[in-house]
């Protein structure tokens, strides 16, 4: 009788299908492989960004300024449903934080951070993070098991845990999903950690495809000023602005050299945590949202604003820090938007909702049907209501009005329509106004 053949066990063959496995049926970041970028099908990409969570130790944590009824049953945990509900809502293709933890200060510390916050204006501090590194976790874990790209760029508080600046950007940069980085590996010397750029890809087998569409900027904006005879906030160095500057210009170039040379750059977004100067140019007749706070910004202005103009790629940058500012305001081109408080162990307002705000670009249709360059950006936010009401749509920036001096001017209506008679329309109408008494006068007599 003919002996049969077993297969024989083989250990490196069984690791080998162990792996393949693995390759095939894991998803990328579970395997330490960054996710791409891209457009969706539809010709969109959604950026849901979060700002000031101030995430504590969890359930132990209490909230702030909220109504006396409503402080028993919230705490972190509260923030954390927030950002759940914001996904399943939105399904964004992106997250972005901005800013994250509370701080956790010895009394001496915390006497020298009341000091600063004194002279500066600024009217919150927390102690409540007593595991940097574990908050981080839980205050990440959402986006992390939503298995979307999500990236941070840093607060004034993050490192007054147990974790210093650079301490917490490593920590980030090692958590499942992340798409931050510590620091470019071209910029040898750089200030600060969290300043990196992502590129968002045009739709697979569109022209567009091995092209940047979308360009994201994120920057650390410091903590405090280390200079003794400057007070405040800190701002984003020259070092910062070097290489945003060559990042920029390197990005123009690609954009706009063959296969598909286009005439400008691919529009721009940047993502930092303090607010520049600029953002106290606005007053009630030219943002949408609302201003309910002075703007906290560093006491000197390092002049990052205009870099970014003559840049020429931005559109929009969106920022934290001040929460009960939720505005957008144009100026020189370039939108200056905060996102509103979002975190409830932040400080607020009773009876105002927490708040997200959405950013989304969409592509234009080619004369042969196929996807082309970013034709607009919108943006709204979502209050943390029972409905998550959405309000404030507008269109930040629009390709068929760049070369307007703001962009796009356009508001999306939310609620029923209505007039705005502009200075132009005004001096248009009344002489008209004028002449139509005056000859109604003459006809009567």
């Amino acid at each position: 009788m003919a002996k049969k053949n077993t297969p024989s066990f083989s250990l490196p063959r069984f690791f080998g299908a162990v792996v393949f496995s693995l390759c095939f049926f894991l998803p990328k970041s579970v395997l330490g492989v960054k996710q791409e970028l891209r457009f969706r099908k539809n010709g969109e990409f959604k950026i849901l960004q979060v700002a000031d969570m101030h995430y504590g130790d969890g359930k132990t944590t209490s909230c702030l300024d909220l109504f006396p009824n409503q402080m028993p049953t919230c705490s972190d945990l509260n923030t954390t449903a927030f950002v759940e509900r914001m996904i399943r809502a939105e399904n964004p293709d992106f997250i972005v934080f901005t800013a994250l933890t509370s701080m956790l200060l010895s009394q001496s510390e915390l006497m020298k951070v009341l000091l600063a916050l004194w002279e500066t204006g600024d009217n919150i501090f927390g102690f409540d993070a007593t595991d940097a590194a574990k908050s981080l976790s839980a205050a990440f874990q959402p986006a992390i098991a939503s298995n979307i790209p999500w990236a941070a760029v840093l607060g004034n508080h993050d490192q007054e845990s147990t974790l210093s600046r650079e301490g917490v950007m490593k920590h980030i940069v090692g958590l499942t999903n992340t798409l931050s980085q510590v620091n470019p590996a071209e910029a040898h010397i750089i200030d600060g950690f969290g300043n990196y750029n992502l590129e968002i890809g045009g739709i697979k087998g569109s022209q567009f495809e091995n092209k940047s569409a979308l360009n994201l900027y994120f920057l650390d904006s410091g903590d405090y000023s280390t200079v003794p005879a400057i007070p405040g906030y800190g701002w984003i160095k020259p070092s910062q602005q070097l290489w945003f500057q060559r990042t920029s210009a390197k990005l123009r170039r690609a954009y706009m050299r063959q296969p598909e040379a286009q005439k400008g750059p691919a529009p721009g977004l940047v993502y930092f945590h303090i607010p520049l100067p600029e953002f106290a140019s606005f007053d009630s007749s030219n943002f949408t949202g609302v201003r309910q706070e002075g703007i906290s910004s560093a006491s000197v202005n390092s002049g990052f604003f205009t870099t970014m103009v003559e840049a020429g790629d931005v559109k929009a940058v969106f920022i934290g820090h001040d929460h009960l500012n939720d505005f957008c305001g144009e100026l020189t081109g370039i939108q200056l938007c905060y996102a509103g408080g979002f975190g409830y162990h932040a400080y607020g307002k009773a009876g105002w909702s927490r708040r997200a705000r959405v950013v989304v670009a969409s592509l234009e249709k080619t004369e042969q049907g196929g996807w082309g360059a970013v034709k607009s950006i919108k943006t709204w936010k979502r209050l943390d209501d029972e409905h998550l009401t959405a309000v404030d749509g507008q269109v930040i920036w629009s390709k068929r009005h760049a070369g307007h001096p703001c962009g796009a001017c356009h508001q999306e209506q939310v609620g029923p329509a209505k007039w705005k008679l502009s200075s132009l329309h005004v001096g248009i109408l009344v002489p008209f106004a004028f002449l139509h008494v005056f000859w109604q006068r003459i006809e009567t007599n």
